[in-house]
């Protein structure tokens, strides 16, 4: 008895230490904790709406709308898969190859965006006639939906070694690689390869006798191997025709000097409509504006890299995925400028008025460009922004 008395005793004692904190059901939010006072894709938009609305004047609104609404995509098909029926399938949707499609040589088309400007670079001379146009990649397919039809693409299916079908990617992204026109038996370098659509798309020519496909990132290198991996057989990898390396391509410029007969620039940009519309890895964060700003000096110098690593007579095509004019035309006309005075490079502007009037049913080119081609953002075609250029060593 004594026993159960000094228990229940020393039960009572522990019960009165004992003070219960009680559950709050009410935090007050910290930004900290949830998230930055200044979201990257709020500061991006209002870099944007300061400059491009300079930029662009009124074409802006428009522009800005479609930027923040889904971006429409392309099957880039791959000729290396044997999954059966993928473009019959495909067209079953009312999807269309826009590269291949018939081109109508008795008319001369001309921009609708530029019809209405006097100071369009377009405007200053007769567009070339259709028949004397230089040839496209036949073997280089991309299938798109219509105009205004924004049904989403179902993800590839692999065939029975497991190669997929089609890769899918924003369809002016493919312009660049059709504006470099490998030939048969070319050597190709990809400055800045990753994340491989480009690189992928490159290989579709099946003209490619060496390619070099080079990122700085070792993450966006390892994405570029498992991309190739995945659509290309084992044994086209091991044939050696691939070089991939991690390496920082402002060298190759000099170690490999006029080793190439075409080369891709497609440089590190602002990503603009990444940067509008998503947070994670956004170049508009506030422990980036340094790198943001050096972006045009790296560009330069990318660009300069592969002037130098063009052969004589060689071609390159410098793009972005940028609006803007500082990292595109401006870029273009410091590097030439640079290649001749400290290099003594002689680098010639391609002119690609056809090349866009080829494509003006499918994309919404801009007008009033000193040099290159700017894809818009669109509604009825919402593709870009792709911005290209394509260069010439004469020496």
């Amino acid at each position: 008895m004594a026993a159960y008395v000094c228990t229940r005793y020393c039960i009572n004692k522990f019960k009165d230490s004992i003070r219960f904190i009680p559950r709050r059901y009410r935090v007050k939010t910290k930004w900290a904790a949830t998230r930055p006072k200044f979201p990257a894709t709020e500061l991006a938009l209002h870099n944007f709406d300061t400059s491009y609305s300079i930029q662009l004047r009124d074409l802006w609104p428009s522009i800005r709308v479609a930027m923040l609404c889904e971006q429409k995509y392309g099957a880039l098909i791959n000729s290396f898969s044997s999954a059966p029926n993928v473009i019959i399938d495909l067209e079953a949707r009312g999807c269309k190859d826009f590269i291949s499609r018939p081109i109508d040589c008795s008319r001369n088309e001309v921009h609708p965006s530029s019809q209405d400007s006097t100071t369009s670079h377009r405007d200053s001379t007769e567009l070339e006639p259709a028949a004397f146009q230089p040839s496209i990649s036949p073997d280089i397919k991309c299938l798109i939906f219509p105009q205004g039809d924004i049904s989403r693409f179902k993800p590839s299916r692999p065939d029975s070694s497991g190669i997929l079908g089609y890769y899918l990617l924003d369809a002016a992204s493919v312009l660049p690689v059709l504006a470099l026109d490998v030939q048969p038996g070319h050597t190709v370098l990809d400055l800045c390869a990753a994340p491989g659509g480009k690189t992928l798309a490159l290989l579709q020519t099946h003209s490619v006798n060496y390619l070099w496909a080079n990122d700085l990132s070792g993450s966006r290198t390892m994405r570029l191997r498992r991309t190739l991996q995945s659509y290309l057989p084992k044994e086209f990898l091991d044939e050696n025709k691939i070089h991939i390396t991690s390496t920082d391509g402002r060298q190759l410029g000099m170690t490999e000097e006029k080793r190439f007969d075409r080369v891709l620039v497609d440089v590190p940009c602002t990503t603009d409509r990444h940067s509008a519309m998503v947070e994670e890895n956004n170049i508009f964060k506030r422990s980036r504006t340094k790198e943001r700003q050096k972006l045009p000096l790296l560009q330069t110098q990318l660009l300069l890299a592969g002037i130098q690593a063009t052969r004589q007579g060689g071609h390159l095509v410098y793009s972005t995925c940028s609006l803007s004019q500082l990292q595109n035309e401006c870029v273009v006309q410091q590097a030439i400028s640079l290649a001749q005075q400290e290099l003594g490079i002689a680098v010639q502007v391609q002119d690609l008025r056809w090349f866009a009037q080829r494509f003006s049913d499918t994309f919404h080119f801009a007008p009033q460009l000193s040099v290159g081609e700017l894809v818009l953002p669109y509604l009825c075609a919402n593709f870009g922004p792709i911005y290209m250029c394509k260069l010439q060593r004469m020496n």
